[in-house]
């Protein structure tokens, strides 16, 4: 009886032995699973099981044999945890499909999922020797089972960062081909040609406004029609992306001619034309990435039209000079024209070129109701080829910094899009953080630039964590972020080498030393009294003299 007992304990070992190299051979979930269950139902000569897994907090079906789909779908919903298999809603639903056992996996204390094993063929009970041989199984198979989550979890974010990736290369590409084209026809072919390529659409439309005029630039719909629904519908006034069940219900006219997404595009949140989709070839609807990067392409395509808008008509009625004058406009409209309100900051900023067009660059862009980006930049050389770099920076943050990327790896794809596109040995410095209202803290990335102050207690403290300055080679070395909690009547200075360089008249710097004295002495004092203090003391120590570089500054102060 002794060597029996020894036998059937080596044959149990060695089963599982055998059934862990199996389940441990495949990241597949399915496979695993199956082989879990056809190993419990063979070894104690059952005819049906499930395995449910926890997905978010719920205990959830996902293999099963010899039930049903009609009685899994009267699985019930519960907590996973480590009692969950004392759940009353779990024990009425064993027995009334006559479910004799069920076991958790556990993995680390934390409940993965749990197994429900039928009856045996020779309608004896489960034995307490059963049991523990079936938590063995169970033991050796939640490993197996935890890494293919992982796996699974891992390559899904990667396909999403893969997919964000490749659009933002294409939205890249873009931005420099609509600049290459002056006729507003080719503009329009460009964008249905990228639309169509994505998402395999057959109808379409692109229209601008222009003053009181609807004008078609593309469409595969009737055009009279077209431009008399959305006089008729006030639908120039949208401002938003509206969907097919929203125009079901607020734009019905457009529905019966097939159109399935609108989309704006704006510029300075001005509504210039639209986009009209039908549905897509494959019947998939449109999702909220696809919508982004639509709205991100149009954005492209109206800033183009409208650039070439403007430059033709100053081309009209100006020469070079005029003309100038209209990059600067045009320059600073790209800037913030007004700052976000929030509670928890008080922010002032201010930029001063020192020709028409400069190559100083900052921005405040509210990302929700409690996040938003600070940036501060500042392109080598100055003039119309500084400020072109300025305004690429200025189109891939506005991009970027609303995508789900952590900020290091932001600032590389930054750093390798404008390396791309500069030929002539430029450069950029940069600064950015991203800032939570709530939370009071900032997470930057320095990228060559000054480092910013942070006054605090009459004390200085220099945020200079990051990498190197943008445009000079590709990303090789990973950017390096830092997060500061920040405290009440903390006050932040960003500030450009135009303010710390300030040339006098006998060819004196303003210096860093002076700038840092200056700021210690007005952190009492509100953001708007500190950039203007700061402003008048450095056109005051360069009185006499032309203004040599571009001057930028932000400041913040915690309330």
């Amino acid at each position: 009886m002794h060597d029996t007992k020894n036998l059937k304990l080596k044959r149990n070992l060695t089963a599982l032995v055998e059934f862990s190299r199996i389940i441990n051979s495949s990241s597949d979930l399915q496979f695993i699973l199956n082989n879990v269950l056809l190993t419990c139902l063979g070894k104690f000569l059952s005819t049906k099981g499930l395995i449910a897994l926890n997905e978010n907090g719920k205990i959830v079906v996902k293999h099963s044999k010899g039930i049903s789909d009609s009685i899994i779908e009267k699985f019930p919903s519960f907590k996973a945890g480590n009692n969950c298999i004392s759940d009353e809603k779990l024990k009425k639903f064993l027995h009334s499909v006559k479910l004799k056992a069920a076991e958790k996996i556990s993995s680390s204390d934390d409940c993965i999922g749990i197994v429900c094993l039928g009856e045996k063929l020779n309608k004896t009970e489960y034995t307490e020797d059963d049991l523990e041989f079936l938590k063995t199984i169970l033991n050796i198979s939640a490993t197996a089972i935890q890494n293919s989550i992982k796996i699974n979890e891992l390559q899904k974010v990667n396909r999403e960062l893969d997919s964000r990736i490749q659009r933002l290369s294409v939205l890249f590409e873009l931005s420099k081909e609509f600049g290459l084209f002056s006729e507003s026809s080719k503009v329009a072919k460009l964008l249905i040609f990228s639309l169509i390529g994505q998402f395999l659409i057959s109808k379409f439309a692109v229209v601008t406004f222009e003053d009181d005029e609807t004008v078609v630039l593309e469409s595969k719909f009737d055009n009279e029609e077209l431009i008399k629904r959305i006089d008729k519908s006030g639908a120039k006034s949208i401002v938003d992306s509206v969907r097919c069940n929203e125009i079901d219900g607020k734009y019905k006219s457009f529905t019966e001619l097939g159109i399935g997404l609108i989309i704006p595009m704006q510029i300075q949140g001005k509504t210039k034309g639209l986009i009209f989709l039908g549905e897509r070839v494959n019947k998939q609807p449109y999702t909220d990435a696809d919508i982004e990067f639509i709205y991100s392409v149009g954005s492209l395509a109206i800033i183009s039209l409208e650039n070439k808008r403007l430059f033709q008509e100053e081309l009209e009625k100006r020469k070079m000079e005029e003309e100038l004058d209209l990059a600067r406009d045009i320059q600073q409209n790209l800037l913030p024209q007004s700052l976000p309100d929030y509670s928890s900051f008080d922010i002032a900023a201010v930029n001063m070129s020192s020709k028409q067009v400069g190559g100083d660059y900052y921005d405040v862009i509210p990302l929700d109701t409690e996040n938003f980006c600070v940036a501060i930049a500042d392109v080598s050389g100055k003039g119309v080829p500084a400020s072109l770099l300025m305004a690429n920076i200025q189109a891939f943050l506005q991009i970027i910094c609303r995508q789900d990327i952590q900020i290091e790896e932001a600032t590389g794809l930054i750093n390798d899009l404008i390396n791309a596109n500069i030929s002539d040995g430029r450069f950029i410095t940069f600064f950015w953080g991203l800032v939570n209202n709530a939370e009071k803290k900032i997470t930057y990335v320095n990228a060559g630039h000054n480092p910013p102050l942070l006054i605090r207690n009459g004390e200085i403290i220099k945020l200079h964590k990051g990498g190197m300055v943008l445009g000079v080679i590709e990303t090789t070395m990973p950017y390096v972020s830092e997060t500061v909690n920040l405290l009440k009547d903390d006050v932040l200075i960003l500030f450009t080498d135009g303010v710390s360089e300030a040339m006098n008249a006998n060819d004196e710097e303003f210096s860093d030393e002076l700038l840092e004295k200056l700021v210690v002495e007005l952190s009492n004092k509100n953001s708007n009294e500190i950039l203007e203090t700061i402003k008048s003391e450095v056109q005051n120590f360069s009185k006499g003299t032309t203004q040599s570089d571009d001057i930028t500054l932000i400041v913040l102060k915690v309330k």
